[in-house]
C-alpha cells in the first residue's frame, strides 16, 4: 500500500511541475506582451513597398505638435477654392514611401492632399501611442486650417490602423466626408481575434474603440474592406458599415486582401464619393 501511494504521489508530483511550468510560460507571455505590445502593433520600419516614384508633386511640410514634435507630411495643392483636401492618415507599418503607389493615383483626382507621418515613423522623433497618433491628426488637422482650408472642405481618410484614428477625430465634426480602408471594429476585437488566449482587453494599452465611435460620425462615409484580408477579418468592415449613419457607401472587394489594390474599380469608388460631396 505504502508502495502505490509512494507511487501515486511521485505521478502528482510531476504534473503539479508541468502544471506549474506552464503558468509560469504563461505569465511569462503575459508579461512579455504587456510591457512590448506597442512593439507588435506598430512597425515603422517595415517596408512593403519598394521603387515606386512619386508622379504627384508634393511639397515636404513639417506639422508642428502640441508636445513640440516635428511630423514630417507631403502636401499637395491642386486647387484650395475647387476642391476638397484629403489628409491621409496611414497605417501601422512602414513610410511616406509606401503609399506612392496610393497617392499617385490622387493626381487625376480633383483633390488636394495631405498626407503625415506618425511620430516615430519615417524619421520622426517620438514613440507612437493611441494618445499620440490622436494628437498627430489633430494637429495636421490644424495645419490644414492655417492654410485656408475650412472644416467642411476636409476629407479625412483613414487607412488600416489609421481608421481608428480617422473615427476619433471625425466625432461630431464638420468635414465634408470619411473613408475607412480596411477599418477594424476596435484594436481589442482585432487582438481577441489574433491571441484568443490571452485577456486582451486587460493587457491592452491603446485600444482603438472605433466602433462606439461611428454613431457621432454625422457626415458621409465610405467604407472599402476586401473579403479576404487576413489581418483585419472582412467581418469587421461589415459591422463598420452596418454602424454608420447615413449616407453611407461601400466598396466590398472579393479578391481583396489587407492591403487593397488601387485598380479601376476601387479608383471609382473613390471617385464616385468625393464628387458626391461637392
Amino acid at each position: 500500500m505504502n508502495f502505490l501511494l509512494r507511487k501515486h504521489l511521485i505521478k502528482m508530483n510531476f504534473f503539479l511541475q508541468i502544471l506549474l511550468f506552464l503558468l509560469f510560460i504563461y505569465l511569462f507571455i503575459l508579461i512579455f506582451t504587456y510591457f512590448f505590445q506597442r512593439n507588435l502593433l506598430y512597425h515603422p520600419g517595415e517596408n512593403n513597398y519598394f521603387g515606386d516614384k512619386l508622379i504627384v508633386s508634393i511639397e515636404r511640410v513639417q506639422i508642428k505638435t502640441k508636445d513640440n514634435l516635428k511630423l514630417l507630411s507631403w502636401y499637395h495643392r491642386k486647387n484650395l477654392d475647387e476642391y476638397k483636401t484629403i489628409l491621409f492618415l496611414h497605417g501601422n507599418a512602414g513610410s511616406l514611401e509606401n503609399r506612392i503607389h496610393k497617392i499617385n493615383h490622387f493626381k487625376n483626382m480633383n483633390v488636394n492632399f495631405l498626407i503625415i507621418a506618425w511620430r516615430g515613423f519615417s524619421g520622426n522623433d517620438g514613440k507612437p501611442t493611441e494618445k499620440g497618433l490622436y494628437e498627430d491628426a489633430s494637429s495636421a488637422i490644424t495645419w490644414l486650417k492655417s492654410q485656408g482650408i475650412k472644416e467642411s472642405n476636409i476629407i479625412i481618410y483613414g487607412e488600416s490602423l489609421g481608421t481608428g484614428v480617422a473615427t476619433e477625430i471625425a466625432q461630431n465634426k464638420n468635414f465634408a466626408g470619411i473613408i475607412l480602408e480596411s477599418p477594424f471594429t476596435s484594436m481589442i476585437d482585432a487582438g481577441k481575434d489574433k491571441y484568443p488566449y490571452l485577456p486582451v482587453r486587460l493587457l491592452l494599452k491603446d485600444k482603438y474603440e472605433s466602433d462606439k465611435k461611428m454613431k457621432n460620425i454625422n457626415i458621409p462615409v465610405l467604407i472599402m474592406h476586401g473579403k479576404v484580408d487576413d489581418i483585419v477579418p472582412f467581418h469587421m468592415g461589415e459591422k463598420m458599415y452596418k454602424l454608420a449613419n447615413q449616407p453611407k457607401y461601400s466598396y466590398f472587394s472579393k479578391y481583396d486582401d489587407h492591403m487593397m489594390e488601387y485598380n479601376e474599380k476601387l479608383l471609382k469608388a473613390l471617385k464616385d464619393f468625393i464628387s458626391s460631396l461637392n
